[in-house]
């Protein structure tokens, strides 16, 4: 456990720090408050000092968004390399996260935030750091996430291929992009699967919130195993099941990747850009060295009947930023003894593959997202 320490009133004050990116521990903690211009927040954050704020709530958040603006001041200067401008986005991404992040705010030891104009942020606390302990330190950006998360925990996110609303927990990925989703909806199921529903089994690995489990499920095959490594996902899952009335046809379990025993049906929807993620969020996204791509390849023969398929569904944005090339892809099936049924393409109906002034837009309006049909080579 860190501590983070500050002096108020002549008198030396802790708190326990907590930081869902890993940002280091602050080096200096000063108070501020709504007396506290932008431009000398902005140096201080800069210099590695974090402010521990104490005055209006709405006040914080429009510091935060000023300081926002002073970063926006000095954009990168982006090349034509998409590879280039791909890891300065990131760095200039990671440099937002580290200065923003030190706008701190004091939770109580049950959560209540002792600011005028405060909400109340137990629940939303409560559902994405667990039970109270003790005062703890995080940052307001956080802490704002935690509050967005909360809300999209309540109101839930519209599946259309499932004809209901999916909802996403705190650092489990959301499923805001359809356009994988549908693949898995509409691509025609294996044969084996087709001429015995009845007694179907199919595998999601890395099930995040149990979308892609529960359009199997709404497919009708018969049993479904849903994993996943992330205690959050499970937890998501499991709740996602139960409210879908689907806990007699899906079962979670993990943490892990590959559950016991076989199925007719293996679908994996792996984190889709071989880099190293810097929070519970970009878990989704980001797969270091494609660990998990390459995990679900090496065991997917293993795990398949007599006539069943792997599904994996991927997106080839990597190619694109020169993250991984098809080759690679394509040599690491074959050394899996894998071969490539069929390969089914959409293109990405997400916002930013149309915004112009996104640094990676060439890559992103060229993007497709295919789902690969694999079975054991002969």
């Amino acid at each position: 456990m860190f501590t983070i320490h500050w002096t108020q009133n002549n008198a030396p004050q802790s708190a326990r720090w907590h930081s869902e990116n890993a940002i280091p521990l602050p080096r200096r903690t000063v108070i501020a408050d709504d007396r506290t211009k932008a431009n000398d927040a902005y140096r201080q954050a800069c210099e590695g000092t974090a402010l521990l704020w104490q005055g209006d709530f709405h006040n914080a958040r429009q510091l935060l968004q000023a300081m926002g603006r002073r970063i926006d001041r000095k954009p990168p200067r982006y090349s034509t390399s998409l590879n280039e401008n791909f890891h300065l986005h990131r760095r200039s991404s990671s440099h937002r996260t580290r200065v923003l992040g030190k706008l701190l705010v004091l939770l109580n030891d049950d959560y209540t935030l002792a600011l005028r104009r405060a909400p109340d942020v137990r629940q939303a606390c409560l559902e994405a750091y667990g039970p109270p302990k003790e005062p703890t330190a995080v940052s307001l950006r956080e802490l704002l996430g935690v509050i967005g998360a909360h809300q999209w925990r309540l109101k839930g996110i519209d599946v259309p291929a499932l004809g209901t609303r999916i909802h996403p927990h705190y650092g489990v990925f959301a499923p805001v992009r359809d356009e994988y989703v549908d693949l898995v909806a509409h691509t025609p199921l294996p044969p084996a699967i087709r001429h015995s529903l009845a007694t179907s089994t199919a595998f999601d690995l890395g099930t995040g919130t149990g979308v892609l489990a529960a359009v199997l499920a709404h497919r009708g095959i018969n049993r479904v195993v849903a994993t996943d490594i992330s205690p959050r996902a499970l937890t998501c899952a499991k709740e996602n099941v139960h409210r879908l009335a689907l806990t007699d046809r899906i079962e979670v379990s993990g943490p892990g990747l590959f559950p016991e025993g076989r199925a007719d049906l293996v679908v994996c929807n792996p984190p889709w850009l071989p880099a190293r993620p810097t929070g519970p969020i970009e878990q989704g996204v980001y797969d270091p060295d494609s660990t998990m791509l390459h995990s679900f390849l090496a065991g997917l023969s293993a795990h398949l009947r007599p006539g069943g398929e792997g599904w994996l569904i991927l997106s080839d944005l990597a190619e694109h930023l020169g993250l991984r090339t098809r080759q690679h892809l394509l040599d690491a099936i074959q050394a899996a003894q894998l071969r490539v049924v069929n390969k089914i393409d959409t293109k990405p109906r997400h916002p930013r593959s149309k915004d112009a002034a996104d640094p990676l837009h060439t890559a992103r309006s060229a993007e497709t997202t295919s789902l690969w049909r694999l079975t054991p080579a002969p």
